[in-house]
């Protein structure tokens, strides 16, 4: 038994102080330093002489780790510009990111203060990565594919990715199913994976309405995505248009990522849908998509949460930076109460919508906790400091156990 005293402790409400926690594996109690410590009386003490701060580890919701050597080699500005370069790429990122490659992407993000992940695989190379990361992944096995005939074959392929998950394991690591967006993947396949999510009970997500190009194909087959389908695939028509994409997904809760391009009728439609949306802001403005509608996700009472997108779309793995990121980004939006539902996102919420039993410094939650260093008396006003300044991470605990300091 551990009990670890800091000077206040991060809630999905606020700050609150003069309280410690004991916790193996999980946390066992939150209570007066004092109570616990004549309740454990052999426990292991950690308190720090100056200011600190409890808080759980953050859960990074979406991201690609295949893609994870890219650096100066993708071309940003313009959604088709960066596919195209991905296309163009491809071969030369994915055999120059083996397991070393992988292995550091992971432990990038563990040094952040991500105690959990969630991978998007559409090959299947980073499972053994994922596998063995020191956090808690759901691994999402990704279908993709728009043409008919291809269906067969890439569901059995889907379906081969989505077995070798299975075979992993340990505690922490859950097998899931994600499929593309709606531009990519036909409804075919798509209605037989999520028969599979549903049922083996299995999280879900999807890419859905990332950029204008992609508004403008579901919409009306035009725009600057016709030349691509064209001359690639030789088709002429979008497989899906956004509301029969939406609907194909209406006993499927997803967590749809990006959703920049939605217009009010979808926001009702993923509302009444059960679903909840990622926010990736720097990827969004990295390739030229423009910036999500927080206050109207509000309005329309849809969950959100904050996620990293891959290396390919990003220049970290950094949930902090993507934060702080969004600070800026939101700029109508009132600061403090931003903040503190930023933290919330990647936390408490985050791990209600990966079906985690973390995200949260309470009784019976696992013990995934950043101890955080800081300069200041805790007060209302910490959750806006911890994203603008960047505190060190005094510990790193996943499961309890130390992988920092």
């Amino acid at each position: 038994m551990t009990i670890l005293i800091p000077s206040a402790i991060l809630t999905p409400t606020g700050i609150t102080t003069e309280h410690a926690v004991a916790f193996e594996e999980t946390i066992v109690a939150v209570a007066p330093a004092d109570e616990l410590k004549a309740r454990f009386p052999d426990a292991e003490i950690l308190e720090a002489e100056k200011p600190t701060l409890l808080m759980p580890g953050l859960i990074n919701a979406h991201v690609h780790l295949e893609f994870s050597a890219n650096k100066t080699t993708l071309k940003y500005g313009n959604f088709l510009t960066w596919l195209y370069s991905v296309i163009e790429e491809r071969d030369t990122l994915i055999n120059a990111c083996g397991r070393e490659c992988l292995d550091r992407t992971i432990a990038m993000m563990l040094d952040n203060g991500i105690t959990a992940f969630g991978a998007i695989s559409s090959h299947g190379l980073d499972l053994e990565a994922a596998a063995a990361a020191p956090q808690k992944v759901v691994f999402f096995n990704e279908v993709i594919g728009s043409q008919a005939a291809m269906a067969d074959a890439l569901y059995t392929d889907f379906l081969q990715r989505l077995d070798n998950s299975k075979t992993v394991e340990r505690p922490g690591f859950f097998p899931a199913v994600a499929i593309h967006s709606p531009y990519s993947v036909h409804p075919a396949l798509i209605k037989r994976a999520l028969r599979v999510a549903r049922d083996e009970h299995l999280v879900t997500t999807a890419h859905y309405l990332e950029s204008p190009a992609e508004r403008e194909w579901l919409d009306r087959n035009e725009g600057e995505f016709k030349p691509f389908f064209q001359e690639l695939l030789k088709q002429e028509y979008a497989v899906n248009d956004a509301a029969g994409f939406l609907e194909l997904f209406a006993e499927t809760p997803t967590l749809m990522t990006h959703v920049v391009q939605a217009q009010p009728q979808e926001l009702e439609a993923l509302s009444q849908g059960g679903h909840t949306v990622i926010h990736c802001p720097v990827s969004n403005r990295l390739l030229g998509n423009g910036a999500i509608d927080l206050d109207a996700l509000e309005a329309h009472e849809l969950p959100w949460l904050t996620g990293t997108d891959g290396l390919s779309s990003n220049y970290a793995l950094d949930l902090f930076e993507e934060m702080k990121i969004a600070l800026f980004l939101h700029s109508e939006t009132p600061l403090l109460p931003l903040a503190r539902r930023l933290l919330n996102s990647v936390t408490v919420d985050a791990a209600r919508a990966l079906r985690l039993n973390c995200g949260e410094i309470a009784e019976g939650k696992a013990a995934d906790m950043l101890w955080v260093e800081l300069d200041h008396t805790p007060s209302d006003d910490t959750p806006l400091h911890l994203l603008l300044q960047r505190y060190p991470l005094r510990q790193i605990f996943i499961d309890g156990i130390s992988r920092k300091g």
